[in-house]
């Protein structure tokens, strides 16, 4: 059962996954097709990743790992039929042999950790390799599909490197008995819908990192280098019917984010606290926005100037707190380390990482608490998410930051609290 009404609602469970071997079989020249700024060190980023899900069972959050889901699912001789032939049909003769009877387990671990061509051969390239590559991005869980209200929408992925962590998100919500029955919003390879499959520079791109869940009835998306007019208007034109229908949102705030890669995704400049407030890029205030009604026939747009004037309209209250504090300087440095990258646990109850410093104090200014992970865990913090008091939870993240990521885009709500 999926419920995602908003980004701050009491979190019951949550979609994350540990970093595992995919992470160390990344080379240098992979990382700028992948969007990191470094190759990690695997075994701390999968510690730092620990220290994170040990709090989410200490304060009684549900989490679930994609991969063991995945493995799960593959067991369904159904399943396995279906994707194999995506993935396999096209590879040398040996890969698609040796992947075809292999136990679910393994082919799992090919499937994410990516499958080794001989090192035998020492003069490959970066691209001969692996003969299936790895997915180190499958541990932003945030981005392949994305939760709204009971249902889920899957991505179409601007770079085709990311392309097979869709592919696996599928698997799972059509086959794996928790999941078949979670009703698909939107499906960009679904014809069924009747809208063309379009390519070329028209092809819709949209990731799950431009979109938040601002209430029941009001939906961001991030127009950004990773999500499209294209993307943004087949979302729009699919959860129409469903607004007319009384179910999902009614009204969708198109954010225009610079082209930028600082600029990622809407979620590394804005991201929820509580019901009032956000912890922001101060820039961000400053970018326009259009409205989409979704009960509007042509989904004519309405046109703001900026952030504050498009939540006056739609009834929003918009207390920022910069990420940063208050220096320009520090508010660039934390950006980049994802300072605005908050994910909350309970309304006023948030999660941040702990390199964000200015960031912190600009919280603590605020009225939170500022604890590390380790104290709640060892009990020396109390943290209480039925009764929420204003929070931050600070989470390791030497590594983890370096790839280009926080605490937001590490989960994938599966149940808020309304």
């Amino acid at each position: 059962m999926i419920q995602v009404n908003s980004e701050i609602g009491r979190l019951r469970k949550v979609l994350v996954h540990q970093p595992g071997s995919e992470v160390e079989r990344m080379t240098p020249d992979m990382m700028e097709e992948l969007l990191f700024d470094d190759i990690l060190f695997g075994s701390e980023a999968a510690r730092e990743h620990s220290t994170f899900t040990e709090v989410l069972d200490k304060l009684g959050i549900a989490w679930v790992d994609p991969k063991q889901l995945l493995a799960e699912t593959l067991e369904i001789q159904e399943a396995r039929e279906w994707l194999h032939p995506i993935l396999f049909d096209n590879t040398a003769p040996e890969v698609r042999s040796r992947t075809e009877k292999i136990p679910a387990e393994d082919l799992t671990e090919i499937l994410v950790g990516g499958l080794r061509t001989s090192p035998d051969h020492p003069d490959l390239d970066h691209n001969e390799l692996f003969q299936v590559p790895p997915l180190p991005n499958w541990c932003f869980q945030r981005d392949p599909q994305f939760t709204v209200g009971d249902g889920v929408i899957f991505s179409d992925m601007a770079t085709p490197a990311r392309w097979r962590e869709v592919l696996l998100s599928r698997t799972i919500f059509h086959f794996h008995p928790e999941f078949k029955d979670v009703p698909v919003l939107f499906d960009p390879l679904d014809l069924s819908h009747g809208r063309p499959t379009l390519l070329g520079l028209r092809r819709p791109c949209f990731e799950g990192g431009d979109f938040l869940v601002l209430t029941k009835d009001i939906l961001a998306i991030g127009y950004s280098e990773r999500t499209n007019s294209t993307g943004v208007r087949q979302i729009a034109q699919a959860l129409a019917p469903r607004a007319r229908e009384g179910h999902g949102p009614r009204h969708v705030l198109v954010v225009r984010l610079p082209q930028k890669r600082a600029y990622m995704h809407l979620d590394t400049v804005f991201t929820a606290i509580d019901s009032t407030r956000y912890l922001l890029f101060p820039p961000v205030l400053e970018f326009p926005v259009q409205s989409l009604d979704l009960l509007d026939k042509d989904l004519y747009p309405k046109a703001f100037p900026n952030l504050k004037e498009a939540f006056r309209e739609h009834g929003l209250e918009l207390e920022p707190i910069p990420c940063g504090g208050a220096d320009p300087l520090d508010q660039q440095r934390e950006q980049w380390t994802d300072g605005a990258n908050t994910f909350a646990l309970a309304p006023g109850v948030i999660t941040l990482y702990d390199r964000n410093i200015r960031t912190a104090e600009a919280l603590q200014e605020n009225g939170f608490a500022i604890v590390d992970a380790e104290d709640v865990l060892s009990g020396k913090a109390h943290v209480d998410l039925e009764v929420p008091k204003p929070t931050c939870i600070l989470l390791p993240s030497h590594e983890l930051s370096r790839a280009r990521g926080g605490p937001h885009c590490l989960t994938q709500p599966l149940y808020r609290d309304v």
